[in-house]
């Protein structure tokens, strides 16, 4: 069954355990790290900006 894109979110983030028939290889665990760095960044800079429009 093909996940949505919130389901693969849940997933990178840890939230949602991965489906354990998955393919796994060095490539695509690196490229789920690198999604989930870059969604952690994402959400500090949009806190980031939030506080600064509120403080300002």
């Amino acid at each position: 069954m093909k996940e949505n894109m919130w389901q693969q979110i849940l997933a990178y983030l840890y939230i949602k355990k991965r489906d354990p028939d998955s393919p796994k290889n060095i490539d695509l665990t690196f490229m789920h790290g690198m999604n989930r760095i870059s969604i952690f960044m994402f959400l500090i800079a949009v806190i980031v900006m939030v506080v600064r429009l509120i403080r300002h």
